[in-house]
């Protein structure tokens, strides 16, 4: 798994719409990169609704939000639709994605459920890991989000 202080590997992936979605798209902003085990289940459904009730408050914050799981883009577009989610779901059936991460479970090949929150360069800036406790996520990102600042403000203290 990718740890603070590395180099997020560049991707891309199409989200619901049709549109690629490519990291390096994202220069200059943060990236919120949630990694999430398999949609329309009780725990990730959970999760994304975190997300999506504070996708404003996360932009406010200067972050972009990405979800990713090993579901297929059939199955992302439609859970997309189901939580009235507006920012790219990605489907990783492939396994690609979550594998130059690190995230997958070795056994049962889903994804753990991680968040990266990536600097405006592409460097890990925080990896969160809970499995279990599915809101700390969010709580834990906002608590990142604000310590860093958004690019080009100083650090909140």
């Amino acid at each position: 798994m990718l740890k603070v202080g590395d180099a997020a590997p560049d991707f891309e992936g199409v989200d619901c719409n049709g549109r690629p979605i490519r990291l390096r798209d994202f220069r200059g902003r943060r990236v919120v990169l949630f990694f999430f085990p398999k949609a329309f289940t009780p725990g990730c459904t959970s999760e994304v609704r975190h997300f999506r009730d504070n996708q404003a408050r996360l932009g406010e914050l200067g972050a972009a939000l990405i979800g990713v799981s090993v579901d297929n883009v059939e199955t992302q577009c439609a859970f997309a639709k189901a939580e009235r989610v507006e920012f790219p779901l990605l489907g990783d059936p492939d396994r690609r994605l979550s594998g130059l991460f690190g995230v997958l479970w070795p056994l049962v090949r889903l994804d753990r459920r991680v968040t990266f929150v990536l600097g405006p360069t592409g460097v890990v800036e925080d990896v969160i890991h809970h499995e279990v406790r599915v809101s700390a996520h969010l709580d834990d990102v906002l608590e990142t989000l604000k310590k860093k600042g958004s690019p080009g403000a100083p650090p909140a203290r």
